[in-house]
């Protein structure tokens, strides 16, 4: 038998579609009920389903009304705050085209994502970096205005045609910029049974930020889509207090990256969370052992998400179907997923390269202006991850690493190639490499080993690395080397770094 797990057809979507009229579908039957609430240590900010649409599409009869018209790509330049998630669905509600980014971003950043999609508008709130450019820009007091204008029509239509941009970092060095159709929205509600577990009377607590993608995803369009309640951190809450939140808001599901859940148990005190069903995980591996503390310490279950940019989440465990202890999970219900490698689906039991099929409709539409990058991640009818597995008869699926050297910082997924490239513009660098390491148990950091003249001040390379790369990307040490490992065909053995750095502490 072959590693291919098929769960069946999707659920077909709809001819005429739009993306922000399903999420937001649930309001015309309970207006009143409260959709998002915004956590602070001394109150909340609550919105309800009807507000919440109303603002949504009196913003985007505003933005209609700038000039702005479907198909228009709009870059969002804003900051964690709930206009983020208002701005993102008024753009797809009347067929502009959003691409939300980081308020991590530098100006070099933004000003790549400038030049390659051309936006025809930039939404941008005071404080967040952006180049000057000539760019129309529409700032966050005027985006508030228009909320209370009349409501504009979803614009409905293909459900195969672009509703929104992300950007991740590409394999090549260069960051991508991911398609996505309307349908992915639709695709999501696979996750609903095959990962979260999720109900109406929910109450889901996204630790992220409004303007991150897991947070617009799995914290506010998904609980949304189903009716539930989303509970979102505001500024300045520090990731030890959301125990207290979760208590203070009856919090039935807790979703965050791995590293949130370690800082919750370091002092292993248990956590009194009483209406706390389950937590869900994503973004990178989680250890065993941190799962292991946190069902101590709560009583409850983590269930982990395996996906990308490019496709969401598409193999998970549940409380319905548990992964098998140290494997990932397996498909979620209406996927198409196999191990294989280039003559097709491996046996089962063996390694090769996780693949999902081309026919999901949560799969992206493509790389903006990039055909040959699209291409290359396509081995026949299959999207190929990077990453290698193997696959059971139960169809769970097991993580065996990378097949190249993309890092994991904090849930972000970091090309070394992007990282070096902008390391490698500084005079006193010869050559830049890049990897990410495990300083401490389940804390990996991004750490860079360079050759030159001679050692830099390591202040020096930090003010540099901060020119050109978001927090996340930069790396936390620097160490200088006579001569970086490569191979026969001179290519950098990033692997090699570690044993290097285990020599240099």
């Amino acid at each position: 038998m072959t590693s291919l797990f098929d769960q069946g057809p999707p659920p077909t979507c709809p001819a005429s579609f739009n993306m922000a009229a399903h999420v937001l579908g649930r309001a015309d039957a309970a207006p009143d009920k409260v959709a998002l609430a915004v956590m602070g240590l001394t109150g909340a900010e609550r919105w309800s389903f009807g507000r919440i649409r109303d603002a949504v599409l009196g913003t985007g009869t505003g933005l209609l009304e700038t000039g702005l018209k479907p198909g228009d790509i709009v870059l969002m330049r804003l900051g964690n705050t709930v206009e983020f998630p208002i701005a993102y669905l008024a753009c797809i509600a009347v067929g502009l085209v959003p691409v939300p980014t980081s308020s991590q971003l530098t100006e070099v950043e933004v000003k790549a994502i400038i030049d390659t999609l051309a936006p025809a508008a930039i939404l941008l709130a005071e404080g967040i970096t952006c180049p000057a450019t000539e760019t129309p820009t529409i700032d966050q007091q005027t985006l508030e205005t228009m909320r209370t204008l009349p409501a504009a029509r979803y614009d409905m239509g293909n459900p195969d045609r672009l509703a929104y941009i992300i950007y991740t970092s590409g394999t090549s060095g260069v960051p991508r910029a991911v398609a996505h159709a309307h349908r992915a929205i639709w695709a999501r509600q696979m996750m609903f049974d095959g990962w979260y577990g999720l109900r109406e009377d929910d109450r889901l607590l996204h630790a992220g930020a409004f303007n991150w993608t897991y947070t617009l995803g799995t914290g506010l369009m998904d609980p949304w889509t189903k009716g539930a309640t989303a509970l979102i951190p505001g500024p300045g809450i520090d990731p030890a207090q959301l125990p207290l939140l979760m208590r203070r808001h009856d919090a039935t599901i807790f979703a965050a990256a791995p590293g949130v859940f370690r800082k919750f148990l370091r002092d292993e005190t248990p956590l009194n969370l009483p209406k706390l069903r389950h937590a869900l995980s994503a973004g990178e591996k989680m250890s065993e052992r941190v799962r292991t503390s946190w069902t101590a310490a709560t009583g409850t279950q983590i269930y982990e998400a395996y996906g990308m940019s490019e496709c969401s989440t598409f193999i998970s465990g549940s409380p319905a179907h548990p992964a098998t202890p140290g494997m990932l999970g397996r498909p979620q219900k209406g996927r198409r997923v196999a191990v294989i490698d280039e003559s097709g689906p491996v046996p089962l039991g063996a390694e090769g390269t996780i693949a999902i099929h081309r026919s999901d409709p949560g799969l992206m539409l493509g790389y903006m202006h990039a055909e040959e990058d699209t291409a290359a991640r396509f081995q026949g009818d299959w999207f190929v991850t990077g990453d290698q597995g193997s696959m059971d008869a139960d169809g769970q699926i097991t993580y065996l690493g990378r097949a190249d050297d993309m890092m994991n910082a904090g849930g972000y997924r970091v090309s070394p190639l992007e990282v070096e490239a902008a390391l490698n513009t500084h005079p006193g660098i010869t050559q830049a490499a890049v990897t990410d390491i495990e300083v401490k148990q389940d804390a990996r950091l991004i750490m860079a080993f360079y050759t030159g003249p001679g050692p830099l001040p390591p202040e020096a390379l930090e003010a540099h690395a901060a020119e050109s790369l978001a927090p996340y990307k930069r790396p936390r040490g620097f160490y200088y080397l006579e001569t970086l490992p490569t191979g026969a065909n001179g290519k950098i053995l990033r692997r090699e770094l570690r044993p290097i750095y285990e020599s240099l502490k």
